[in-house]
């Protein structure tokens, strides 16, 4: 590859080949052959019937337990404008999903972070700062966390829903990337231990496409009825053709082998990110994660992420900033890097550049 060719590390964006383009199109022409005018149609807030329903037998609940959306985050700002008050506290882990961040914080929260280890949340942290703050949630992605990578362990998963039931407090579980994991034994759901507790938040985006902007929460009904109103009052329906586009893909079997080729095609990429950084910056601590979008790099003493993405641009090589994952500040020596829209190759090449502006900082 040219030298010339910029490198992005900023992103967790799926990639472009693992769009299921043809499935797509076949999908769209049944579904509009089906149901032209419900799919074109204004309809309720809550989303296209038939897909809640099957979204429901999916994930073992009732069709009034599932709400959808243009894509989780919208769903976030939703249960914000129904949820949460000016002053409230809302814990997230640090570092967290800088975009949910900005969105407690928007609409006026307090945002706490509570500080995350390779397993999942720090308990002690947890539980001492639940004895100092009465937050209105927990906002956590237990597997293959944006942006560090890290998966929180069965232990700590039980530990959380006995110490949230203690305080009540409600949980918020963002699991976009669980259905990625490349080996290991996938850990049970919060909502799974603690349904009455727990909204339970995924998309399809990194699953078949952001395009399809198909995101969908699972919870109580009564609390789901909340957040739907906001929904209602902002935009009256989602987009009811991308529902009825993806539930026809859905119907024709299409998401396990989807899944298995996603696997295919982001492990090995996984694994050429970590060679390249044990080849290149073997000081530098890395998370292994067994899936996901990211791993994270805890970068050696004496380089700054701030320094580090201004050297990094310099050779073509973006950077995410490490600041923004960190509610309450630190994260000067963290950073993030996505690896599912490189190649093995873009990705030792702009490792090795990472490499190259980590020295020219030590100097």
């Amino acid at each position: 590859m040219s030298a010339a060719e910029t490198i992005n590390f900023t992103r967790g964006v799926p990639a472009i080949e693992s769009f299921p383009i043809a499935e797509l199109t076949a999908a769209a022409a049944t579904a509009l052959a089906k149901g032209a005018d419900a799919l074109l149609q204004y309809g309720p807030a809550a989303g296209l019937a038939p897909l809640r329903e099957w979204l429901a037998g999916w994930q073992g609940v009732k069709p009034d337990q599932v709400l959808t959306g243009n894509g989780s985050l919208e769903l976030v700002e939703f249960l914000c404008t129904a949820l949460i008050k000016p002053g409230d506290v809302v814990f997230t882990e640090s570092p967290s999903y800088d975009r949910a961040i900005t969105l407690f914080r928007r609409h006026g929260a307090k945002v706490v972070g509570v500080p995350l280890e390779a397993d999942g949340p720090n308990m002690a942290a947890l539980e001492k700062l639940l004895s100092e703050h009465t937050p209105k949630l927990f906002y956590v992605i237990p597997d293959f966390q944006n942006p560090s990578g890290a998966t929180c362990s069965a232990d700590k998963r039980r530990g959380i829903v006995e110490l949230v039931a203690r305080h009540n407090v409600l949980l918020l579980e963002d699991a976009p990337y669980r259905m990625l994991r490349y080996r290991g034994t996938q850990e049970p759901t919060l909502f799974s231990l603690a349904p009455q507790r727990t909204l339970h938040m995924s998309s399809f985006t990194k699953l078949i496409a952001p395009g399809v902007r198909l995101g969908f929460m699972l919870g109580d009904p009564g609390v789901l009825a909340q957040i739907g109103k906001v929904a209602e009052d902002t935009y009256i329906s989602p987009g009811y053709f991308a529902h009825g586009v993806t539930l026809e893909w859905l119907r024709a079997g299409k998401l396990g082998p989807q899944i298995e080729k996603l696997k295919g095609l982001y492990a090995p990429r996984l694994d050429a990110c970590l060679a390249a950084l044990d080849k290149y910056i073997p000081d530098a601590v890395a998370t292994r994660p067994d899936g996901g979008f990211f791993l994270s790099l805890t970068l050696p003493q004496g380089v700054s992420t701030t320094d580090l993405r201004a050297a990094a641009t310099k050779r073509s090589l973006n950077l995410a900033d490490g600041l923004a994952f960190f509610p309450q500040g630190g994260g000067e020596r963290f950073l993030r890097l996505p690896f599912c829209a490189l190649s093995p190759a873009q990705i030792d090449e702009g490792i090795r550049r990472l490499a190259d502006a980590v020295k020219e900082v030590r100097r």
